[in-house]
């Protein structure tokens, strides 16, 4: 049976796990070129696989259908919105998730955004190596309140680094939110109009679905305190970018910063990215050793469960 494998990661921190699926029998084909593939390399050496360790790349239905003994699909990540999970459930085709691989990471990486952006920090570093020296005032984080939209494990654990740097953390979750559980992260559990009005800052850690697409948009924003930031590193789409370039623009909002966005990477001329309250890193809040090599891991035990029964 025949594995294939997307994400550049497997290359770097997953090559015992490749040893390991090879010498259960399974023959696997990663990526090593450094590059991500082309949607039509993807389909080419997916055709006649029986399973899929896929990161970002567009499994619709056109795709899949392209791949008769495809079996098995697993998510290098937790987000689903790249895979026609309708497809999949109609034709049997197993699709996996690592779950809690690269939850610390992420969370680490909106505190460093915070971080970041209340000391200045790019604004600073970009402004030596141009030979000035602006001192710009930044804020301190300490009593500031944290509004965390969506609090699975990622929203868990940033609660935690919240709480430890003296932020008044305030949770919410479509699903509700145990008082166990909240006391436990140092969490008020919180509505979504609460976190709009009274947070200082606002990170999303929602899937991106039908439900959640531009939930934060013009009106979410005028309910926003004129100094807020708004953190996204779950997907892009959650925010309708026309309305937060308004809202910064305006300074209905202090800023932004996201790992995510609706067009990855952005389209040349993009007129948030000439904003300077509007912070964007690549989509790597998950991309840390220690979560690529756990992700590797669990993607790998995930497909053999799947193909083996081990």
């Amino acid at each position: 049976m025949k594995v294939l494998i997307t994400p550049r990661g497997f290359a770097n921190y997953g090559l015992d796990e490749v040893e390991k699926m090879r010498k259960a029998g399974l023959e696997v084909h990663y990526n090593d070129t450094g590059l991500a593939y082309t949607h039509e390399e993807f389909k080419e050496l997916a055709k006649d696989v029986d399973a899929i360790i896929v990161g970002v790349d567009k499994m619709d239905a056109e795709m899949m259908a392209g791949c008769p003994n495809l079996k098995a699909v697993c998510k290098f990540g937790v987000g689903t919105d790249n895979i026609d999970l309708e497809y999949a459930k109609e034709h049997d085709i197993y699709v996996g998730r690592c779950v809690g691989g690269n939850s610390r990471s992420v969370a680490e990486h909106v505190m460093a955004l915070m971080f970041a952006e209340s000391k200045n920090l790019y604004y600073s570093i970009d402004e030596v190596k141009d030979h000035k020296w602006a001192k710009p005032t930044g804020l301190e984080i300490y009593g500031k309140k944290l509004g965390i939209i969506g609090f699975g494990m990622i929203g868990k654990y940033l609660a935690d680094y919240a709480h430890g740097v003296g932020m008044e953390v305030y949770a919410y979750d479509a699903f509700p939110i145990s008082e166990e559980a909240a006391k436990e992260h140092h969490a008020k559990i919180a509505t979504l109009d609460e976190i709009y009005t009274e947070c200082d800052y606002i990170s999303l850690h929602v899937p991106l679905l039908d439900s959640t697409k531009d939930m934060i948009s013009t009106e979410q924003f005028k309910q926003m305190k004129t100094n807020a930031c708004v953190i996204n590193a779950a997907r892009g789409g959650i925010v309708n970018e026309e309305a937060l370039y308004e809202a910064l623009s305006t300074k209905e909002i202090r800023s932004a910063c996201f790992d995510v966005y609706s067009s990855e990477p952005p389209k040349e001329g993009d007129k948030l990215l000439a904003l300077d309250n509007f912070y964007l890193t690549p989509h790597t809040a998950a991309r840390t050793k220690e979560s690529e090599t756990r992700t590797c891991e669990m993607s790998t035990n995930i497909i053999m469960e799947q193909l083996l029964g081990k």
